[in-house]
Parts: C-alpha cells; sequence; structure tokens
C-alpha cells in the first residue's frame, strides 16, 4: 500500500482554488476531504457533516488545549481547524486527502507530518491588480473589505516561495492550471 499523502492548496481568494480542487475530485474520486472545523454561524447552504463542522468557541479552545488539531488559524473572529485524528487515520489508511488551507495553518501542518506524506501548492492569482479584477467582478467589496483582503493577499504570498508546487492562474480562466493541478495530485496519488 502507498503510504498517504496531504495535499494542501494554499492561495488568495480569487485565484481559483476551489475551481481546481473540484476539477481534481472530479478526476481522482478516491481523493478525500477532512472536515473543516469552525466555531463561525452555520450559513443557509452549510449543512452539519457536509465540508464543516460546527463547534461552540469554548470547545474548540478545549480542543486546542487538548492538541486535538493538525492546524487552527483564528480569523474573522471564528476559528477554523482539522483535526489531527481524523488526518493520521486517513493518512494510516494510504488515503490522499486535498485541503484548501491558509498559510498559518500550511505551516502548522508542515511541522507535524513528515515531508514523503505532505505536498503544498500553492496557486498563483497573478498580480493584487488582476486579482482585485476578478474578486470585485464577482462580488462588490468597499474600501474596508478590500484593504483586508489585501493584507491576506500579502501573507499568502509569502507561501509562494515555501511550496512544493507553484500553479499559476492569473486569469482566472483555468484551463492549463486544471491540467497542471490534475497531473500534480495524479502523481501524488501514484507516488
Amino acid at each position: 500500500m502507498n503510504p498517504g499523502k496531504f495535499i494542501l492548496v494554499i492561495g488568495p481568494t480569487g485565484s481559483g482554488k476551489s475551481m481546481l480542487m473540484k476539477h481534481a475530485m472530479a478526476l481522482y474520486p478516491e481523493l478525500c476531504t477532512p472536515f473543516s472545523y469552525t466555531t463561525r454561524a452555520r450559513r443557509s447552504d452549510a449543512i452539519e457533516n457536509g465540508h464543516y463542522r460546527f463547534l461552540a468557541r469554548e470547545e474548540f479552545e478545549d480542543r486546542i488545549a487538548a492538541g486535538e488539531f493538525i492546524e487552527y488559524a483564528e480569523y474573522g473572529g471564528n476559528y477554523y481547524g482539522t483535526m489531527k485524528a481524523e488526518v493520521e487515520a486517513a493518512l494510516a489508511e494510504g488515503k490522499v486527502l486535498l485541503k484548501e488551507m491558509e498559510v498559518q495553518g500550511a505551516r502548522q501542518v508542515r511541522g507535524l507530518l513528515p515531508p514523503e506524506q505532505l505536498r503544498t501548492v500553492y496557486i498563483d492569482a497573478g498580480s493584487w491588480e488582476e486579482l482585485v479584477a476578478r474578486v470585485t467582478a464577482r462580488e462588490p467589496m468597499d474600501d474596508a473589505q478590500l484593504a483586508l483582503r489585501h493584507q491576506r493577499y500579502l501573507d499568502e504570498a509569502t507561501f509562494k516561495d515555501e511550496a512544493d508546487a507553484v500553479i499559476a492562474n492569473p486569469r482566472g480562466d483555468g484551463e492549463a492550471a486544471k491540467a497542471a493541478f490534475a497531473e500534480l495530485v495524479g502523481r501524488a496519488i501514484a507516488a
């Protein structure tokens, strides 16, 4: 049995992470996505046992203290994290996990998993100006929201040189990026 792999996808909002992951999941149905645990309020489109599991802030903090998360971060006033036991069990079974992650979380995971079980992929969305045009075409934003996104963009961009692979997707159209990402995922599954 091949050893399990954890593929982390990092990149700014609007870079195409979700599109690339959906494409890879359609091509490789054996891929698994670990749950995201969060303290944020449920939205109407997010159901328990979907992609998210919802915890009270106190319970999340108790689990942090107990060392139950392989990674977690706090942003927007809410915690988000991935359970260590779920990831370790899937890797022990030889599964390949695919998950979008913030820079802070990716750095935490990198410190906990052996390099042969981890692949980090940065999705390069191009310049801030290109990204703003894409993101604001999708949803209007005021100057304060754009300033927050810009700070996150700058933070996320610091990971580009740390990633195992960089997939360019500057226009967001994705065909070349889809092919490159699918090849990368296919190699991880076969290894």
